[in-house]
């Protein structure tokens, strides 16, 4: 059945627009009321022709219904979504917060901990410093304690030669100037 473009301009003004609600379902495409005229369209193509067409419309209700319960579910699924995204979105600004927060404590830490090791060591350093300065005094002074006991020892036994040099010379003197003891002969009667 073709139709003319008269007939097509008819039929799409009668097409209701996506928005308005349509008035016709498809029991009344099964069920038409129409008047009888003496040449009129033969009764069995028209209901036969309603027939399919309250089918496909029937089927085009039905696929719009599951459309839009389609549409509902993907924008709460959408909603969800963009809720999530929210979330994740908040999550990661958290953790790079987090994130930079940490790195900012562990640099400053770090900074902390080597000032402290810093002062640590040159404190260690100084003590050491000092502790070696007060082992060289006291090095200084076993020196000189030890020249003075060497000075000492050895004045001690040039003091011990001199002296047994002089009992040498005193014995050796004595050897030589033995004199026998001279003693006078009393004569009888002096007295």
């Amino acid at each position: 059945m073709l139709k003319t473009e008269d007939a097509q301009a008819t039929d799409a003004r009668r097409l209701p627009s996506p928005e308005r609600h349509l008035t016709i379902s498809p029991l009344d495409l099964r069920q038409p009321r129409f008047g009888t005229a003496m040449r009129g369209f033969d009764r069995t193509e028209v209901t036969a022709f309603l027939e399919e067409a309250a089918t496909d419309y029937e089927h085009a209700l039905r696929e719009n219904d599951r459309l839009r319960q389609d549409i509902v579910r993907l924008e709460a699924s959408l909603n969800q979504f963009r809720e999530l995204e929210g979330s994740l979105k908040s999550t990661l600004m958290s953790a790079q917060k987090v994130g930079d927060d940490m790195r900012e404590n562990a640099q400053q830490e770090a900074a902390r901990i080597m000032r402290d090791a810093e002062a640590r060591a040159d404190l260690l350093v100084e003590k050491a410093q000092r502790r070696l300065e007060d082992i060289e005094r006291e090095i200084d002074g076993l020196r000189l304690k030890r020249r003075e006991a060497e000075t000492n020892i050895e004045a001690t036994i040039s003091t011990l030669h001199n002296t047994l040099d002089f009992i040498r010379e005193q014995e050796r003197r004595e050897r030589e100037n033995k004199v026998v003891p001279h003693r006078p002969h009393v004569v009888a009667g002096h007295a």
